[in-house]
């Protein structure tokens, strides 16, 4: 059988729980060895399995939003259809294609009689159709709208991919963090650990009090490995956005420095009325519809085809030569026109309710966001100037209290379970906040005001 090497560290572990007299006391400190043994070969193998972080370079957040809005594919799709509702304009202001014909005709069925009977002719015509004055104007302006509307749509949806990949940045730099956290707190559980080793092994503690530190101390593992699952899951979906393979390596964030919103909630609930590209284009829809309606309108008036004729004929027969007009007749105008008229002002009265509830909807959302960064900012301010360094200041006297047998191992445990919480939730308020200032910077599209 191979013999097992027991390293240093453990080695003076045993030396420890070497109890002089007493056989239970030895009984109890070997039980005690092979458990703390165990627990720690499987501590340094958890802490030892490799996890990539893709890449020692640090992510910076305007790169990513640079990368994104030039290969994002939505962005693209967007962009190539925008660049199509600018060729319809000149093809809606257009005429239709003129018509030309040609024929022959002859007189009688037996021989072919051009130039011998007045009838026979060859037959050339050429004819345009006209829309009354005023509709291709119309259907240019229309056209113009809903390229408009296009473009206020293209720039909302830039606005959108950078608030996601904010949001996704925060995310992955948020499961970073508190991944560091955990790894910088496994020492103060290493801490709680040896002192309930050397209490046991000295009789003050029970075998339990080992455990439940040890227990403790795994169950962070358990929360490392979900964050690291997490990070596998940010970085899929940041790549999407960026418009790269999913599997393609990212780097981890640098550590932001929180962004400043220098404007009111007033001033924010004015800058969007003018500058929201999704204002914009709800605006734009309102601007079209209007032109529909006066379209349908111009209808009722009716659109006329010039014909010219050439007639050619041989012998001692003159050419002929033919310009006639024809004009539809909108006799079906109670059915057709007047429901056109009736169907565009439905449409106008819904985009202008459109307008109504997207801008109660944008005021809605910048207050919400506007009052979860303040509430973030006291949440922040209230963790790191007041219950940290408390936190911290209890687990301290509560570990030297444990040491000293004044203090039970579960207050000990719970006293560290909260630091960490609350060194979480610091980060976690941070992350909130600028991703609350991210959903502010699209709703409102105020550039210069708010990052």
């Amino acid at each position: 059988m191979k013999k097992i090497e027991i390293p240093l560290t453990w080695r003076g572990k045993v030396d420890m729980l070497q109890p002089m007299n007493a056989c239970g006391a030895r009984e109890r400190t070997i039980r005690c060895f092979v458990l703390t043994f165990a627990y720690n070969v499987l501590f340094l193998f958890c802490s030892a399995v490799p996890f990539s972080f893709a890449s020692d370079e640090g992510l910076k957040i305007q790169d990513l939003i640079n990368e994104a809005l030039k290969n994002n594919h939505e962005i693209l799709a967007a962009e190539a259809k925008l660049v199509a509702a600018g060729y319809k304009i000149p093809q809606a202001e257009s005429l239709p294609d003129p018509m030309f014909m040609f024929g022959y005709q002859n007189e009688g069925w037996k021989r072919y009689t051009y130039g011998e009977m007045q009838g026979a002719q060859w037959m050339f015509s050429g004819s345009q159709m006209f829309p009354y004055p005023g509709k291709l104007s119309l259907k240019g302006q229309m056209a113009s709208k809903d390229a408009e509307g296009l473009g206020a749509a293209y720039q909302g949806l830039r606005l959108k991919t950078a608030e996601k990949v904010k949001e996704l940045y925060f995310d992955l730099f948020l499961s970073y963090k508190n991944i560091d956290l955990i790894q910088d707190r496994k020492l103060l559980f290493s801490r709680i650990e040896d002192a309930a080793l050397a209490r046991y092994s000295s009789g003050m503690g029970l075998q339990q009090e080992v455990l439940m530190a040890q227990t403790e101390k795994y169950m962070l593992l358990e929360k490392e490995e979900m964050f690291r699952q997490k990070i596998q899951s940010s970085e899929a979906m940041l790549n999407l956005a960026l418009g790269r393979n999913v599997t393609a390596a990212l780097g981890r964030p640098t550590d932001p420095e929180g962004a400043d919103v220098s404007a009111s909630m007033e001033d924010l609930l004015n800058i969007h009325v003018n500058q929201s590209p999704f204002l914009q284009e709800k605006e734009k829809m309102v601007a079209a519809a209007t032109l529909k309606v006066r379209m349908a309108e111009k209808e009722y008036y009716p659109d006329f085809t010039i014909n010219a004729g050439y007639f050619k004929r041989a012998g001692e027969f003159e050419d002929m030569w033919s310009l006639t007009t024809t004009i539809n007749i909108p006799i079906f105008y109670k059915t057709k026109q007047r429901q056109a008229v009736l169907e565009a002002k439905a449409m106008l009265a819904q985009a202008e309710h459109e307008v109504l509830a997207t801008r109660s909807m944008l005021s809605s959302t910048i207050r919400d966001n506007y009052s979860m960064i303040k509430s973030a900012e006291r949440l922040m301010a209230l963790y790191k100037e007041g219950l940290i360094p408390k936190t911290r200041q209890d687990f301290d006297a509560a570990i030297a209290g444990y040491t000293s047998g004044k203090t039970e191992a579960i207050t000990v445990i719970s006293r560290l379970k909260a630091l960490i919480d609350v060194e979480l939730l610091y980060w976690i308020q941070f992350a909130e906040r600028e991703k609350a200032i991210a959903r502010l910077a699209t709703v409102t599209g105020a550039k210069g005001v708010i990052p």
